[in-house]
């Protein structure tokens, strides 16, 4: 009861707070709901970044990988650190001048507004399918078991599951519409102090707990047994070998933290470039700290736990064993909220898509203009349609034979690597004409689709990416050779030259980021606590 209760009032509490600070942003119109009015400061970007990226997917996907194999999986968090870096000093600037809404407008400029709308279509589809239902489940997993429920309500954990997944998309659902994008920057921001305390006490409690009440004695058994589960160095058997770190990993992280459309639009809310920067900053260095959160507790349930059937139950099992009820409370709270922000950030991405690359256009070739609220009213239908099909669809994940955290990754590459490839490529060469990008989106697609459903190659899915990502290049480079483009109008917007103003001390904090983390890799190594 203590625990529910504690649960209730930090979910009221914050969202009582994210009211009360939104209550004068102007939700009827495109900028105020779409891009929370372009106001927020590096605080509230690099706490929006991390707590959209941080998603109760990561809290059990993780954990069970580290269960299962071993720190490798860290790298997802720990290597996007310098995929946050390159972004921040070269996409960014380039978002900021040419002031766009959604990275797809950079495809109009670059390519033409086919290709703008194809991969508009394309990102939603990875919405869709990737995104939406797998937050639902991750977040419905983690509810049922630190609440457990099949206990408590004398149901099945299958109920259970389609009743937390309502329940995540309909709270989600009405926050994200209601609220606009700056209520969620706002909820962000208290969300990330709660889980920066989190970070704190879970590994505590569960290091008392596993030394029978002596921390330094639970840290003592998790440093001397089982040590080969502290190795981040993956082997060729290991869900991350090492060297995908260097070829797939690098190129998935590039997009996902530059061109990723739910995850920039954080950055574009900012009140400009040098702001931006500096929350990219500050959001890489929480990613440093992110392993005490969602690591830690799969290396403590390795000591506890033998042989699980349900490996995805790691982190609520853990969380529920070792917190007090009020801590619990609020530890579901915190990972309630951490849900809900990365659902809600999925919907209003995707309704920022729809509205501005589809339903604009479609408009304006039939001559006609639409009022603000016109579009403000068809941008949160959209979203109602969206989460109505994510609830229908996320319970049916349970059934997914691979780990949950490998099966997100491996059905992301099928959307993201393909339009990552043709941005870059409209970054770096002025030749590749529109034709290309079409011709290398499919090939891609298909290419990786055959290479992991239908011919089974037995090759880590990161290397296939970065291999279809050289081979789409070169297929585009040649044909922009051949035929290359004669009309190329890259145009910088009538932005006020203060507000692309990069920071000054980027590249102080871009060398101290990197050196902690080789210092992170060289501590969960043979050289260092896996020895």
């Amino acid at each position: 009861m203590e625990a529910f209760v504690s649960f209730g009032l930090c979910t009221l509490l914050i969202a009582l707070i994210s009211w009360y600070k939104t209550k004068s942003t102007n939700l009827r119109t495109v900028k105020g709901l779409l891009l929370a009015g372009k106001n927020n400061g590096y605080l509230i970007v690099a706490s929006s970044l991390i707590l959209t990226n941080l998603s109760a997917n990561q809290f059990i996907g993780e954990n069970e990988s580290v269960y299962t194999n071993n720190m490798s999986v860290m790298a997802w968090g720990i290597t996007s650190v310098l995929a946050m870096l390159l972004v921040s000093e070269y996409f960014l600037p380039i978002y900021f001048k040419g002031g766009m809404i959604t990275t797809p407008d950079f495809l109009a400029h670059r390519y033409d507004e086919g290709t703008k709308r194809l991969v508009s279509i394309i990102f939603l589809l990875s919405y869709i399918v990737n995104l939406l239902p797998p937050v639902l489940y991750g977040g419905a997993v983690a509810l049922t078991g630190m609440f457990r429920l099949p206990d408590l309500w004398g149901i099945s954990y299958w109920q259970s599951i389609w009743i937390m997944v309502w329940l995540l998309g309909l709270v989600g659902s009405t926050y994200t519409i209601l609220g606009g994008l700056r209520a969620i920057t706002i909820s962000d921001t208290l969300l990330g102090l709660g889980l920066l305390l989190l970070a704190i006490v879970l590994p505590v409690c569960a290091l008392r707990y596993l030394g029978k009440g002596d921390i330094f004695a639970g840290l003592t058994l998790l440093f001397s047994k089982h040590t080969n589960h502290l190795n981040a160095i993956g082997t060729a058997h290991d869900a991350i070998p090492f060297s995908t770190i260097f070829t797939g990993m690098l190129l998935v992280n590039l997009y996902y933290w530059g061109i990723e459309q739910y995850i920039v639009q954080q950055t574009f809310a900012a009140k400009n470039l040098k702001e931006a920067q500096k929350g990219m900053a500050l959001a890489a260095l929480s990613k440093l700290l992110m392993p005490l959160l969602i690591n830690l507790p799969g290396l403590i349930a390795v000591h506890l736990y033998t042989n699980m059937k349900n490996t995805a139950s790691v982190f609520p099992l853990i969380a529920a064993e070792t917190l007090p009820d009020a801590l619990l409370g609020i530890t579901i709270a915190l990972i309630f909220g951490a849900a809900i922000t990365t659902y809600n950030a999925g919907l209003h991405g995707s309704s920022t898509l729809f509205v501005m690359n589809l339903y604009l256009p479609y408009l304006n070739k039939r001559n006609k203009k639409p009022k603000e609220d016109e579009l403000v009213r068809t941008a949160r239908r959209f979203e109602l349609f969206l989460s109505f099909v994510a609830m229908v669809t996320a319970p049916f994940i349970l059934f997914v034979d691979s780990g949950f955290y490998t099966y997100l990754q491996r059905v992301a590459g099928l959307f993201s690597m393909p339009i990552f490839t043709i941005i870059i490529i409209g970054f770096v060469n002025r030749k590749v004409p529109a034709i290309a990008a079409k011709i290398g989106l499919l090939f891609f697609m298909l290419s990786y689709f055959a290479c992991e459903y239908i011919f089974a190659v037995q090759i880590h899915y990161l290397h296939v990416l970065a291999i279809l990502f050289s081979l789409t290049a070169f297929i585009m480079v040649i044909i922009g050779c051949y035929y290359p483009s004669k009309s190329i109008q890259i145009t910088s917007a009538n932005t006020t030259q203060h507000l692309v103003v990069p920071w000054k001390g980027r590249y102080i904090a871009a060398g101290a980021l990197l050196i902690l983390m080789l210092l992170i890799y060289i501590a969960f190594s043979p050289l260092g606590l896996a020895s």
